[in-house]
């Protein structure tokens, strides 16, 4: 995932990876003085090429705040909540609140391959993007139970409702979802609810409002929410 330092520079589009986003973003001296955002948790996984490196962002249960030396290029594949695992071959969990290189999950020398393939590419984006592709082709998709279950819980269903639909007892259901998302079902509907309340606020609607349509009790509720999971006030992401 990419820092949100500034607009300037970051682009994104729908990526050929189903339910995945591909973009990238590069850090110029623009962007020098002005406030540094953190990364949110936001229930995904990211490959990252930065600077000649491959790496994996894991999925976070509290804002990531990385150190971005100005010139740095990024370009990332976001995956869609409990689809990377299986392509990474990896559990969640295992990365929860990390960043690794992929040579610790990968055959170094298959890494330095791909990196250079990226690293020698016209378009970084396309070249990592077909990676993923290539990979997606030689490996089991992941169990569609598992999307299945991160929407239900991104539309408000709860644990209990969510479980019962995908015909998974609650013990199963956790492990499952530890393997797919890193964390249990009940902190991924809490990240996707702040994911779903930051959209709201960010179209201009008032913080009780955002409060009421997105699932909290009250707006002190969503306060809560936004300083245990991001470290900060929902106002003061606003104001950046």
């Amino acid at each position: 995932m990419v820092e949100a330092t500034a607009e300037l520079g970051y682009r994104e589009r729908p990526s050929r990876f189903d339910g995945a986003v591909v973009w990238t973003r590069t850090v110029t001296r623009d962007d020098l003085g002005l406030p540094v955002l953190p990364v949110l948790p936001d229930g995904c996984m990211d490959l990252l090429w930065t600077g000649g490196t491959l790496s994996v962002a894991g999925p976070d249960t509290g804002a990531y705040r990385p150190a971005v030396p100005v010139g740095t290029r990024f370009a990332g594949i976001r995956f869609f909540p409990g689809s990377a695992p299986a392509l990474l071959g990896v559990p969640a969990h295992e990365l929860l609140n990390r960043r690794v290189e992929l040579a610790d999950l990968w055959p170094s020398a298959t890494v330095r391959q791909l990196t250079a393939q990226i690293d020698d590419a016209d378009d970084t984006i396309a070249a990592l993007e077909a990676i993923v592709l290539r990979r997606a082709a030689d490996t089991e998709p992941p169990d569609p139970i598992l999307r299945r279950i991160a929407v239900a819980l991104d539309a408000g269903w709860s644990v209990a409702q969510t479980a019962e639909a995908a015909g998974l007892g609650a013990r199963l259901l956790h492990r499952r979802s530890l393997a797919a998302f890193g964390y249990g079902p009940k902190t991924l509907a809490r990240v996707l609810r702040l994911q779903r309340a930051l959209a709201v606020a960010r179209s201009g609607v008032a913080l009780a409002d955002t409060a009421a349509r997105t699932g909290y009790a009250d707006q002190a509720h969503l306060a809560r929410e936004m300083r245990d999971l991001a470290g900060m006030s929902l106002r003061e992401l606003l104001s950046r």
